[in-house]
């Protein structure tokens, strides 16, 4: 596939599970490579919404029909089951309220992919524990003071989250360092601490 899995190897996995010609809303979708992707490739009825003019800029480039909007504030004004599929990769994170924004999600689409960097990796446990600062990593790349994200949450966060709300995990995938899937039927745990990064598939 043409999408840029060296940058982002969460796209690849979120591209996989959406069918052709579905309806899509793809939440924070920045410059809008999975978008392009996803229209050229699989005919999708696409739309995007981006909070930054540039990212808008970038996607209008492209030909992608997506507008300037914040996840927390304008999710609002969709409709029920607008969409086949709501995307929200590695941008749940960003959000001043990712439970609102859940809510929404699985509200608007039939089916809502939400991807986001595992605060729970080892190797963040290690920098924590090791140097006592906040980690600075390949899917964290920001330090404390200038970072866009909110709230770092675990796999297992997630999971709890989706618990407390109804909201069903259809399928989920957890992503080593190198971008490789780790095995779907490890426990949670196993995940929690190895994965850099997980995609779920979630509906109401």
């Amino acid at each position: 596939m043409s999408v840029n899995t060296a940058q982002r190897v969460d796209l690849e996995v979120v591209a996989d599970l959406i069918p052709p010609r579905a309806k899509v809303l793809d939440v924070g979708c920045g410059d809008g490579e999975l978008l392009e992707f996803l229209q050229n490739d699989k005919q999708v009825d696409g739309r995007g919404v981006e909070i930054s003019q540039r990212g808008v800029n970038e996607c209008v480039a492209r030909g992608l029909f997506v507008i300037q909007g914040d996840a927390d504030k304008d999710l609002g004004f969709y409709p029920d089951k607008g969409f086949d599929f709501v995307v929200l990769s590695q941008t749940l994170q960003a959000t001043r309220n990712p439970r609102d924004v859940l809510t929404h999600l699985v509200r608007i689409g039939e089916r809502a992919i939400v991807s986001f960097p595992n605060f729970g990796h080892w190797r963040v446990r290690l920098s924590l524990l090791l140097r006592g600062r906040m980690p600075v990593t390949k899917d964290l790349p920001y330090s404390w003071y200038d970072t866009p994200n909110i709230h770092f949450c675990t796999i297992r966060d997630f999971v709890n989250l989706c618990e407390e709300m109804g909201v069903k995990v259809e399928r989920a995938t957890a992503l080593d360092g190198n971008g490789k899937k780790i095995g779907v039927s490890l426990p949670w745990w196993f995940w929690n601490f190895f994965g850099q990064q997980a995609v779920f598939l979630l509906r109401r």
